[in-house]
């Protein structure tokens, strides 16, 4: 007899987690600011900015949704993008960094601090934009565009970068290590999410392929002659699944078989898997990597087989670290939208992925709230979020998310007393971290 269909998942546990967060989302207090910010007309003309572009951000982000385009790929998205730049004044560069498609556009003016607002514009295969990508690259556009009108009579500039193939490419690292943020003294963007929140963690991600070579043979004639490169990546999968038992709760290991040899009567004399391993610290995780590492050879060891272990054929990513103080001014600057962003820890901080923006949070200063434009039981990366990035919700965050990014980025322009407490705590947290050398 045959069972083709799944069991489908119990939905229990899940349905009492969305009671438990919304239970906690109606008691929540959002963070506060104790800093003035940009002085009342200078927001006032932040606002009209923005205000003034929002049909046009709008229509962007309803083009990128139509038409998308996957990681180092977005030659569309971001000649779209660098349209709208250029139909205001601005002077853009595509290509830079060695990525074809980067971006980057600036205010006029070069002297002062300099804040960078960031745009992602690349999507998923099969699932368009399943992450709503086109959400925060014309929230970015719409934020450089509503700050840019203001920077210099604050007595400082504002980018917009455009950071290619954030889907496990690693396009912020690359602009990183080329040099790009080497004058930026602070850095903000947004996400698309179910819930608005001021601070979300996001994990750390290494990528890790283990390659196993044994020795073929038949496997009926003479399997005394082989060596099963295939029981060796088998060996090693059940040693993943037992570490996860002794894996702090924020770590994650996944994998797949991406080779487990041809034929049932030859013995695989290659076989290979890809793991993902995230964690919430960059020490966890490197820790987690050695783990890996040692489970890896034991499976060699024990099937007499040889590894190669491939790490990050794409730049590993950092986890967020924290900014409360540029936190607290996007809650304040969201205030007139009439959303309510939430401190961290009330919606669940395990539902949630990796982002090559932590590998600059360790760099410096960053920002990366989350913004609404789905129902809580939405999850990213799925049809269904994909839909929502091209709603009306996801239209109404393209233009508040503007209008938080470019108010914030005017605070942080205006206000020395912030711009000193946002990288006062930077430093407490550690400061400029060796992000390229860490995992070596």
């Amino acid at each position: 007899m045959t069972h083709a269909a799944p069991v489908p998942p119990d939905d229990s546990h899940l349905r009492a987690l969305i009671e438990a967060t919304a239970d906690a989302v109606a008691t929540a207090e959002p963070l506060g600011s104790g800093h003035a910010g940009a002085p009342g007309e200078v927001r006032a003309a932040v606002a009209r900015e923005v205000h003034a572009r929002a049909a046009e951000l709008v229509a962007l982000s309803q083009d990128l949704h139509a038409h998308p385009e996957e990681g180092f790929a977005e030659h569309r998205s971001v000649q779209a993008l660098a349209e709208l730049l250029r139909a205001h004044g601005h002077e853009v560069t595509v290509g830079l960094g060695g990525l074809d498609t980067a971006l980057r556009t600036e205010s006029s003016g070069q002297e002062g601090p300099h804040i960078a607002v960031l745009s992602e514009y690349d999507a998923l295969p099969g699932l368009g934009h399943g992450c709503g990508h086109n959400v925060i690259c014309t929230a970015g556009a719409g934020g450089f565009l509503g700050a840019a009108a203001v920077a210099e009579q604050l007595g400082g500039r504002v980018s917009l970068i455009g950071t290619p193939a954030e889907e496990g490419g690693g396009g912020k690292e690359t602009l990183a290590r080329a040099g790009v943020f080497d004058d930026v003294d602070a850095v903000i963007m947004l996400h698309p999410f179910s819930h608005d929140i001021a601070l979300h963690p996001f994990l750390g991600r290494r990528q890790l392929e283990m390659v196993f070579h044994g020795v073929g043979a038949h496997a009926s004639a003479q399997p005394f002659m082989g060596r099963n490169a295939l029981d060796a990546a088998v060996a090693a999968y059940q040693g993943v699944s037992a570490l996860r038992q002794q894996l702090p709760s924020t770590d994650r290991v996944h994998g797949v078989f991406t080779d487990g040899g041809a034929r049932p009567n030859v013995i695989p004399a290659r076989a290979a898997l890809l793991f993902y391993l995230r964690s919430a610290d960059p020490e966890t995780l490197r820790d987690l990597a050695r783990r890996m590492t040692a489970i890896a050879h034991g499976a060699a060891e024990m099937t007499g087989c040889g590894v190669e272990l491939h790490w990050d054929r794409q730049p590993a990513y950092l986890p967020i670290r924290f900014n409360t103080t540029l936190a607290g001014r996007w809650t304040v600057n969201q205030e007139d939208t009439g959303r309510t962003p939430l401190p961290p820890g009330i919606v669940p901080e395990f539902l949630t992925g990796s982002t090559d923006l932590g590998n600059l949070s360790y760099r410096m200063p960053a920002l990366h709230p989350m913004i609404a434009i789905s129902e809580p039981t939405v999850a990213l990366h799925t049809k269904e979020f994909a839909a929502a990035a091209g709603s009306r919700a996801g239209n109404k965050a393209v233009v508040d998310g503007a209008l938080g990014l470019a108010l914030t980025a005017a605070d942080y322009l205006a206000d020395a007393d912030l711009r000193a407490a946002v990288h006062e705590e930077f430093e407490a947290a550690g400061g400029v971290l060796d992000v390229p050398g860490f995992f070596d």
